[in-house]
């Protein structure tokens, strides 16, 4: 849902837009995602991965090529240094996908809007980089194969707190029957970080969850904000949409 309310904001977006020809990187990113997912064995759209025993071996073999294992990070391979950048097309579900593909969605178009295409594509690389590599920097020991865009769509999230503190955040709540409520994108975005912070302090190496992704990312996309951007935010950004699903 979009509400501006400024006529200094809105100005400033149509410019924006016009200038990014809308937001090419977010939906380029999005639409990377699902075509991977779509062709990989994990979607069951694929016959050529057979079904059966020969899918799961499949499935098991295509997470140990693309996505990042702790152990094997920091052996020095080329191919276990490059798969923090493969592992950010790659997700485990059709859950993982559409939740992550949400995020993106709601927050990505703002902030590219905001950073320029090209430094945005950057940021999202990058940022996404560091928090699986921080992941398995403090999980070092772990056999545990670590997939999607996670780290990456939270260090956007990280960068929109910075960027668009007071954009109306429409959110659902599952404690609150999904009742669809408005809060500034400060407070919901630093609840969202608080969760993620008690998860990680709480969660271990196995399967599951990467919640310190999350919290690296996040981080590290505040952090870039704020450095990068001081002194220039926007006052009143546009207002997001956000579902209860957790990138």
């Amino acid at each position: 849902m979009i509400d501006l309310r400024e006529v200094d904001w809105r100005e400033r977006a149509r410019g924006f837009a016009a200038a990014a020809g809308g937001a090419p990187v977010t939906y380029g990113l999005m639409s990377l995602c699902c075509a991977v997912f779509l062709m990989s064995p994990l979607s069951g759209f694929n016959p050529v991965y057979g079904d059966a025993d020969a899918l799961l071996a499949a499935q098991a073999g295509y997470f140990e090529r693309w996505g990042v294992i702790p152990s094997e990070l920091l052996d020095g391979s080329a191919h276990a240094a490059l798969t923090p950048l493969t592992a950010l097309f790659v997700h485990g579900s059709w859950l993982h996908l559409l939740g992550n593909m949400l995020f993106l969605y709601v927050f990505g178009a703002m902030a590219e809007e905001r950073m320029g295409r090209v430094e945005f594509t950057l940021f999202y690389l990058v940022c996404g980089y560091f928090a699986l590599v921080a992941y398995a920097v403090v999980h070092a020991d772990s056999d545990q194969t670590l997939v999607g865009a996670s780290g990456a769509i939270s260090a956007v999230l990280g960068a929109f707190l910075y960027l668009f503190p007071k954009a109306r955040v429409t959110s659902l709540f599952p404690f609150l029957f999904f009742l669809p409520l408005r809060f500034p994108a400060w407070i919901v975005l630093v609840f969202w970080f608080v969760l993620q912070w008690l998860a990680a302090r709480g969660a271990g190496s196995g399967p599951g969850v990467a919640y310190l992704a999350h919290v690296a990312g996040f981080a590290a996309g505040f952090l870039y904000a704020w450095v990068r951007f001081r002194g220039t935010r926007v006052k009143v950004p546009a207002t997001a949409t956000e579902g209860e699903s957790q990138p």
